[in-house]
């Protein structure tokens, strides 16, 4: 499957998260997006600037081509991982571990909040607060890195030669 083929694939089934995606339809698609976002940016500095006074430039073009080909590129992924036999929703886990990490931070937040209403020297529950925190912070970015080293590992593994659960070969 050529570059051209892959993006004209993956936009031709912009929400189908049934069936397979081959290797080179998946990541030709990402390069494709990747290159976008990369160009585009660029074209947004130059037409729009920068601001001087926060030093952020303009990501309209960006954020537009960015929306138009999130469904695609997730589509294309879950595909992807149907490809070499796994279920779809393996590509949310990452994302899980991060809202996951969310929520149990701002729940530690929200509770030496109260607990620093009801002691005598709210100081002294700081360190403890920013250990655990701590704690917390590097057990969840040692999990998000080794699932992202997951799933790059599921997502350039070769296609089941053989029709799997999820239909023929793509």
């Amino acid at each position: 499957m050529s570059f051209a083929e892959a993006v004209k694939a993956c936009f031709s089934k912009y929400v189908a998260f049934s069936g397979r995606a081959a290797r080179p339809e998946y990541w030709w698609f990402l390069l494709f997006v990747v290159v976008g976002s990369v160009l585009l940016s660029v074209i947004d500095r130059v037409l729009f600037g920068v601001n001087p006074e926060t030093l952020e430039q303009s990501r309209m073009l960006t954020g537009i081509f960015q929306l138009a080909t999130v469904l695609p590129l997730f589509a294309a992924g879950w595909r992807r991982m149907h490809d070499v036999g796994y279920p779809g929703w393996y590509l949310l886990l990452p994302m899980l571990v991060s809202i996951s990490t969310m929520v149990f931070l701002l729940s530690g937040v929200m509770a030496f909040s109260v607990m620093e209403g009801h002691v005598q020297d709210p100081e002294a529950l700081r360190g403890p607060a920013a250990a655990l925190g701590l704690t917390g912070l590097m057990i969840a970015g040692t999990i998000q890195f080794a699932l992202s080293i997951l799933m790059i590992w599921w997502l350039t593994r070769a296609s089941q030669p053989e029709a799997n659960q999820y239909g023929d070969p793509a």
